[in-house]
């Protein structure tokens, strides 16, 4: 397991997700169902972005490393989240829901990759 690929892509996921986060708060975009769909679907675009980087063709290969993305995600949530709006956040069941988004939209990538031939070549 290559431990940079997993910090490396937790941090990435953290990162970006946070940043698409504190801009919908930062400009007042906080009501209604598109702030929401717009954090989900910027998750989702890191979450593959970072899935696809991993270069494995079944999602039992990703499993362990998002995973451990979501570890980092709660961990992070833990320096950053927890001293503004105390430990009240891991209570939230939209936090929860985040963390198992962050493990399972990297398999998606699965879906979308050709798979070897039985002659060790790839399809077309």
């Amino acid at each position: 397991m290559d431990l940079g690929a997993r910090i490396g892509w937790g941090v990435v996921i953290y990162a970006v997700f946070f940043l698409a986060w504190s801009a919908t708060k930062l400009y007042g975009w906080t009501q209604g169902v598109g702030p929401a769909l717009f954090e989900l679907l910027v998750l989702l675009i890191v979450c593959l972005w970072a899935g696809s980087q991993l270069k494995f063709h079944t999602w039992t290969d990703i499993v362990p490393y998002s995973i451990g993305w979501a570890v980092i995600a709660v961990a992070l949530d833990g320096i950053y989240a927890v001293p503004i709006f105390g430990w009240g956040w891991y209570g939230q069941w939209e936090s929860w829901i985040g963390y198992a988004l962050i493990i399972l939209f990297p398999l998606l990538v699965s879906f979308f990759r050709r798979s070897p031939s039985a002659h060790g070549a790839w399809e077309s």
